[in-house]
């Protein structure tokens, strides 16, 4: 499916550029916001220390567009938790796309304190810095880890649980920030609660890599697959083009459609044995075969029992519409998977 809405404002983009940063630029979603950008002829700015992103995910958009696209854009080797670092991203931006953050709920229960460091004073400096700037919209990358032990399907944006994890507490004081934002100083933003996305460029390496590439990776190498729990906890997968264009729509939306936050996913549920059976399907249509069962061991600890977004709201407010269900997604990525490691030579 096409999104009207989105092919008009693209459109309009390309007619008249604006001026957009990135934070966590070299990240997977990060850097491919910085490629569609790019090939809108866009002037972008990056910022990334390289906590969780990577050079070779920049080199590679580079090699995906053309030479005077490249120049229009400016990196920034910096850091979110430094103020003079977000100030200096911020002067002449117009829209601000904030995707950096530590990702992953082990990861923030094995260290909740650079997760709060990073997820909570990093987006602060980057809230004052745009504000400070008189950016013309400041869009946030939120979370549906938001919404925590509310046992209601689908998720609806006003009613959230408690959250389980110290990385859902971060993802739901940036949005009490926002909220405060816009109450003390009229500044306005749009939160982007995602549901587990994935796509290119989405590392399978690493103790907190997501469970997409992650299962991709060791069926490709040939080794054991394990799926926390019994297999029918589910997620609702959302391909990486549909949370582009999720930014792209939310950044240029009117005054009306801010100070609020929105779903971004596809508004289905898959569980991990489906996925697990979709990725050993992919990847035979992709030269390589899996015969291996599945290993199952604990739940682990902080996760979500099931997880389904209604996305009736930003489809509504916004215009948005996801152009790739799970398994077109998976088909899309699945060629860049097979051939990550040829891409990664550092």
């Amino acid at each position: 499916m096409t999104s009207t809405a989105y092919e008009k404002v693209k459109e309009t983009l390309s007619n008249e550029p604006k001026t957009w940063l990135i934070t966590g630029v070299a990240g997977f979603i990060g850097s491919n916001i910085l490629e569609t950008l790019l090939l809108l002829n866009q002037k972008v700015v990056g910022l990334d220390n390289f906590a969780t992103g990577f050079q070779h995910n920049l080199d590679e958009v580079q090699g995906l567009v053309n030479e005077d696209q490249w120049q229009k854009f400016t990196f920034i080797e910096g850091d979110i938790r430094n103020l003079d670092d977000c100030n200096e991203a911020c002067v002449g931006v117009d829209y601000v796309l904030h995707q950096a953050a530590l990702g992953s709920v082990p990861r923030s229960i094995a260290d909740p304190i650079n997760t709060n460091d990073t997820n909570i004073s990093g987006y602060l400096n980057m809230l004052v810095a745009a504000r400070d700037a008189q950016v013309a919209s400041f869009t946030y990358a939120a979370s549906s880890s938001t919404y925590g032990d509310h046992p209601a399907l689908p998720k609806v944006e006003d009613t959230i649980g408690n959250p389980l994890s110290p990385y859902a507490v971060t993802k739901y004081v940036n949005e009490l920030y926002a909220d405060v934002f816009a109450r003390t100083y009229g500044f306005k933003t749009i939160g982007l609660r995602y549901f587990n996305i994935f796509g290119k460029r989405q590392t399978p390496d690493g103790a907190y890599a997501a469970v997409i590439p992650k299962w991709t990776a060791a069926m490709i190498a040939g080794n054991e697959v394990f799926i926390n729990g019994d297999g029918d906890t589910s997620r609702d997968f959302n391909f990486i083009e549909n949370a582009v264009q999720a930014n792209i729509l939310a950044a240029t939306a009117d005054n009306e459609a801010k100070n609020q936050v929105y779903n971004v996913a596809v508004g289905g549920r898959t569980t991990l044995n489906t996925l697990f059976d979709a990725l050993k399907e992919s990847l035979s249509d992709n030269g390589v075969t899996y015969s291996q069962d599945a290993v199952y061991r604990d739940f682990r600890a902080g996760d979500v029992r099931h997880s389904q977004a209604d996305i009736s709201k930003i489809q509504n407010v916004l215009g948005y519409a996801p152009q790739f269900d799970i398994v077109q997604g998976i088909a899309k990525a699945m060629p860049w998977y097979v051939s990550f490691k040829d891409k990664v030579n550092d």
